[in-house]
């Protein structure tokens, strides 16, 4: 019997539209691990399965040696090209048994350039097809799913698919010869062998870090002063500035002090501007990251994560999107209903569908393929507190889009004290509109002045003269440096995050406020010097843009690579004449780079020594570099990456190293046996009690020690991997992350149709129509 074939970028997309196309219930169905499901849509049989993102990868026809330029490349499995793939061998294994008895075939990817590549890949190589079908949506919704599956185009969206593979070509031919040119520079010229990364985007992003370190670093303070003024009037307290602000000399400054030293203050004038702010604008996936990061501290990287999340549980729109519109077909009463249902949204839902007319303050941002992110309206449960957060703030904009304008009040007060005169502001909101609905969002402080009338006298308590100094640049934060690739032209709005993230991996940059290391820098320094065309922003901007010539059939697959390999032979035949001298400084500075990171401080046990990273059969710990002479050994935390301080622990006087992680950064001294820990893990032992693990409720919680110190982990481990971190009383700290994780996870299993259950049909018609459907696809 035949059937249509679905295939979607992951499962739970799968699970979602099987359930949405089904009269019934779908069968869910398992091949080796993968699950797929066999669905009725009206009179038609579909099977609906699932690839696992991309199940194929880019790499070299035939290898040989490890040399560049390479362009002989293509598509591969993944489970064969691109190493931790293994997983998706079984997902192609299934898509490729499903595909031989099936007639029809649909595309049901996420509609964007990665999905569309995905889908294409899918399509020729698994199931042997040309086209397909496609269906588009930008929720998990069954409406839109059932609209999508209904309006289905004839063909995929060629165009998009062309620019994205084109896309991934480029990427791969830049970032592998670019990437083997500096490791072999490095090797010819030093015969050491050190792995050095680069990218068409990566080089311009790391360049724009680089120069704002060297502006920092170049920067020379200027002195100046600031004159304040501490008073009183009947109603309250006043701080005032003199008028002129800055002073650049002081002997001026003195002059005034001079002047105004036990003088009386008058109120001279008093002021008021009113000023309206306009609702803010849909979010847009970049949006959508700075402002996690400004309100909730949540990294750009793992805001994309949590709202992939919340998309394919049905919560939200697709998160990729660089629109800043709202468009009608959306149905912005049907959303703002079903917010009613939620108790916190209620309110603003209620005040929105009380006025005659909804309009979005939409921005000027447009997606060809998808509108702003907004909520589907459906109750999200069980979600951990960040998913919650971010639901939240997603949920808030998209109310605050449709809100009223605000009205900000500032006063200015002018005080005169000897005919000097001194300044005072305050701002506040006066009608809050938008701001009711957007919450604690918000955050505007209100600094209300005092109530005044001309010629009221003010009581001065103190004049104070403060010397300051002109700051060097601000450093870019990891939602900043987001927006400043965007602003540039480079990357997408999918990969900026990610590209990020690659400069903290390769040890180009680190800390909270981005910082360039001594190795981007000395890395930067000599691509300019001898190969300033890998790090000009220009061409990749220009590339990105031709990306979209594509997709409007304006430029060809072909025209752009054979652009792009012109460009690029000819750098590397430049790059190559100069080998010798970029290797020598290149190596030079890894091993500088190397010899700083892996000094920790002075030895605390020896004092003669240096404690160092060293790395051994168990991963890397920390040892004295005047062994054997002094033996100490400390071991190092796995899977995270750590930088060296200049402080030393107070309380034991050993060094202090900063730990990294994802999401979070810490302090940590060294020593397991500090005395700090030592007295947590007292009371720790005085508090303990025998409770049962509120995960797994099998194992009991017992005090455990790591070199964080110590904390309550379930006896079930590794089985079961609750932890619990103790406070400053030795109580332990219930882990409400992992609970909701785990609430979750339950949740999503219960969802799932169970297979006695699905099986059993309202007609004995559909069962016996959904086991032939099944029998076919095991044929």
């Amino acid at each position: 019997m035949s059937y249509e074939l679905i295939l979607t970028e992951k499962p739970s997309a799968a699970q979602k539209i099987a359930v949405a196309l089904d009269n019934g219930k779908p069968v869910k169905e398992n091949m080796n691990g993968v699950p797929y499901y066999i669905v009725t849509h009206k009179n038609q049989d579909i099977v609906v399965a699932s690839a696992v993102g991309h199940l194929y990868g880019l790499a070299e026809k035939e290898k040989g040696a490890w040399t560049y330029p390479v362009f002989d490349i293509e598509w591969k499995p993944a489970g064969q090209s691109k190493k931790g793939s293994s997983h998706t061998t079984k997902y192609l294994t299934t898509i490729k048994k499903l595909a031989k008895n099936a007639t029809s075939f649909t595309i049901a990817t996420d509609y964007d350039i990665e999905g569309e590549v995905i889908g294409l890949n899918v399509l020729r190589y698994a199931c042997k097809q040309k086209d397909a079908s496609r269906m588009k949506f930008s929720t998990l919704t069954k409406p839109d799913i059932e609209k999508a599956y209904e309006n289905k185009s004839k063909t995929i969206d060629w165009p998009q698919a062309k620019a994205g593979e084109t896309r991934h070509f480029l990427d791969w031919i830049y970032g592998i010869n670019l990437s083997r040119a500096l490791s072999l520079s490095i090797k010819h010229a030093t015969k050491r062998y050190q792995i050095l990364s680069a990218g068409r985007v990566q080089g311009p992003a790391l360049k724009i870090i680089v120069d704002k370190e060297k502006d920092i670093n170049a920067f020379i303070s200027d002195p100046y002063w600031q004159i304040e003024l501490d008073g009183s009037v009947e109603e309250g307290i006043i701080q005032a500035w003199h008028e002129k602000d800055k002073f650049w000399k002081k002997p001026e400054a003195e002059e005034i002090m001079k002047k105004v030293e036990g003088q009386k203050g008058e109120i001279e004038k008093t002021e008021a501007r009113q000023t309206q702010q306009q609702p803010p604008f849909p979010f847009d996936l970049t949006t959508l990251q700075t402002e996690a990061y400004r309100t909730l501290k949540i990294q750009p990287k793992e805001t994309l994560a949590i709202a992939q999340t919340l998309y394919t549980e049905g919560y939200m729109s697709y998160p990729r999107t660089s629109s800043q519109k709202l468009p009608k077909e959306i149905e912005y009463e049907k959303i703002l209903t079903a917010l009613l249902n939620q108790e916190e949204f209620s309110k603003g839902a209620a005040f929105l569908l009380g006025k005659k007319v909804l309009t979005p303050n939409e921005g000027k941002k447009e997606d060809p393929a998808h509108p702003a992110i907004y909520p589907t309206g459906i109750a999200p449960h069980g979600l951990a507190k960040r998913t919650m957060d971010l639901y939240e703030l997603i949920v808030r904009r998209f109310l605050a889009t449709f809100g009223d304008e605000a009205t900000r009040e500032t006063v200015k007060l002018t005080i005169d004290i000897n005919q000097e005169k001194f300044i005072s502001k305050g701002t506040r909101t006066t009608i809050p509109g938008w701001h009711d609905l957007y919450g604690r969002f918000v955050m505007l402080k209100d600094e209300e002045l005092p109530k005044t009338q001309k010629g009221e006298q003010v009581k001065v308590k103190k004049i104070t003269l403060h010397d300051k100094e002109t700051k060097p640049p601000k450093r870019y934060t990891p939602a900043s440096i987001i927006k400043e690739l965007e602003k540039r032209g480079l990357g997408t709005k999918a990969t900026r995050a990610q590209i990020v993230d690659n400069l903290f991996q390769r040890g180009y940059v680190n800390g909270k406020t981005i910082a360039a290391t001594e190795l981007g820098i000395r890395t930067m320094d000599v691509l300019e010097k001898y190969s300033p065309e890998i790090v000009d922003e220009k061409f990749t901007r220009d590339i990105e843009e031709e990306m979209d010539l594509i997709r409007e059939n304006k430029l060809t697959e072909t025209q752009v690579l054979d652009k792009a390999k012109k460009g690029l032979t000819k750098l590397l035949e430049n790059f190559k004449k100069k080998e010798m001298e970029i290797g020598t400084e290149l190596g030079e500075a890894t091993q500088e780079t190397r010899k700083a990171l892996a000094t920790i401080g002075k030895c605390p046990q020896c004092e003669n020594g240096t404690l160092v990273v060293k790395r051994g059969k168990f991963g890397a710990f920390i040892a004295c570099d005047n062994y054997p002479e002094c033996k100490i050994t400390i071991g190092l935390p796995k899977g995270v990456r750590y930088e060296a301080t200049d402080r030393l622990c107070e309380h034991c006087k050993f060094p202090i190293i900063k730990i990294l992680k994802k999401t979070s950064a810490h302090d940590m001294c060294i020593n397991a046996n500090c005395p700090a820990k030592q007295e947590v893990n007292v009371v720790a032992e005085i508090e303990e009690e025998k409770k049962t693990c509120p995960l797994c409720n099998k194992g009991h919680m017992i005090l455990r020690k790591s070199m964080y110190g110590s904390f309550y982990g379930c006896s079930n481990y590794p089985k079961c991997k609750y932890t619990e971190k103790i406070d400053e009383n030795g109580k332990p700290i219930v882990n409400t992350t992992a609970l909701s994780k785990n609430t979750d996870l339950d949740k999503k299993v219960k969802k799932l149709p169970k297979k006695k259950a699905v099986k059993k049909t309202t007609t004995a018609k559909k069962t016996v129509k959904k086991t032939t459907v099944k029998k076919a696809v095991k044929k």
